[in-house]
């Protein structure tokens, strides 16, 4: 095992060196201009209208993406890569009488010549068209959405054939979900735990995939770390924990038992905050560990580069590649810690009252 991180270690440093080389030749041209790295992990991390596979002598390799907007003058559709650089690196894009400028992975409309407006924080003013474009993590969803359709109907099919014995994909899916099934959903909703399991195992199975992929280099992205999607999981999780809300449930809310009366008017609105900081906690704890992973291994690779030496190069990859593996562990982790957390959350909203004063 030590054998085979050793050698992994030293084949990824082997990797940089030509790199760190490259970057050392180029440094009369880095002294005129210093690149911000900063800027450059969170490019990276960040959602795009392209879908950027590699960078090759110097140019960006993409494949690109179906920008769809809803304009003053309705519905205006064209490719990401009409966005183009005129001779002043301005990026303009015409529609008939419109025109339109992207920044910051932003698209706003704008002039013939592309000019835009500033505040004095140096955000920019422009008007913005509703953006519904295909972006690199629709594109993600859509290719976990696939992963999930394709695996399960495998199984589904090699079940038919031989259903006593599973094996290889089969055998791995069957025990993941009994995994959710009895250590998750079981304990924490009790009897009615059967009619959120689709939801359970589909939140499970979504996450952890999608961490997964976000682990392969060539993917370039993770879908997990855009705070709008986990946002939109935790504010599933809460609409079906306030719909599957019973009587004591709300009264607990509402009316908590062995609280005075004269206290009521403080404990419904702290009762009603902690019911609302719920969803938020799951939203902000997906996002913020699964994007501090990345943000860690890019820093650490970039070490390279900030210090423009070769000698940085050993140490770098080694931590990159510990960060690495801890990842595919924080994978399966996030996974299990937001499905565990919806399962808590709406066994407490369907838990009968004298379950709940059991478990109290």
């Amino acid at each position: 095992m030590i054998r085979k991180i050793i050698s992994k270690w030293l084949f990824l440093s082997l990797l940089v060196l030509p790199l760190s080389g490259m970057w050392a030749q180029q440094g009369e041209a880095l002294e005129e201009k210093e690149e911000d790295y900063t800027s450059i992990v969170m490019h990276h991390i960040a959602d795009s209208h392209d879908y950027h596979l590699f960078d090759w002598k110097g140019h960006a390799v993409s494949i690109p993406l179906p920008v769809i907007l809803w304009t003053d003058q309705g519905l205006v559709t064209f490719l990401s890569s009409e966005f183009h650089h005129d001779d002043e690196g301005k990026v303009v894009v015409s529609c008939g009488s419109q025109y339109f400028t992207r920044v910051h992975g932003q698209i706003y409309y704008t002039d013939m010549q592309g000019n835009l407006f500033y505040d004095d924080a140096q955000h920019v003013t422009n008007a913005r068209p509703l953006d519904f474009s295909i972006t690199k993590n629709v594109v993600l969803l859509f290719l976990i959405a696939l992963l999930m359709v394709w695996a399960f109907i495998s199984v589904a099919r090699s079940y038919r054939k031989n259903p006593k014995a599973p094996k290889g994909l089969a055998n791995l899916l069957e025990m993941l979900i009994v995994f959710v099934r009895d250590d998750i959903a079981k304990p924490n909703i009790g009897a009615k735990y059967g009619r959120y399991m689709p939801y359970l195992l589909t939140v499970f199975f979504f996450i952890l995939i999608g961490n997964l992929l976000g682990l392969v280099p060539i993917i370039s992205g993770t879908l997990t770390n855009d705070i709008i999607f986990t946002g939109t999981l935790a504010v599933v999780t809460f609409l079906i924990t306030t719909f599957s809300g019973n009587g004591h449930y709300w009264k607990h809310i509402f009316a908590t038992p062995g609280v005075p009366a004269w206290l009521a008017p403080i404990m419904i609105p702290v009762e009603v905050i902690g019911m609302l900081t719920k969803p938020f906690s799951l939203m902000i704890r997906l996002f913020a560990n699964i994007t501090a992973g990345h943000i860690i291994i890019l820093s650490l690779i970039g070490l390279i580069f900030t210090f423009k030496t070769v000698l940085v190069s050993p140490v770098s990859v080694a931590f990159a590649l510990f960060i690495s593996i801890l990842e595919l562990l924080v994978a399966f982790i996030q996974a299990y810690v937001f499905t565990l957390l919806s399962a808590l959350f709406i066994g407490g909203a369907v838990a009968e009252e004298h379950h709940a004063e059991e478990h109290h």
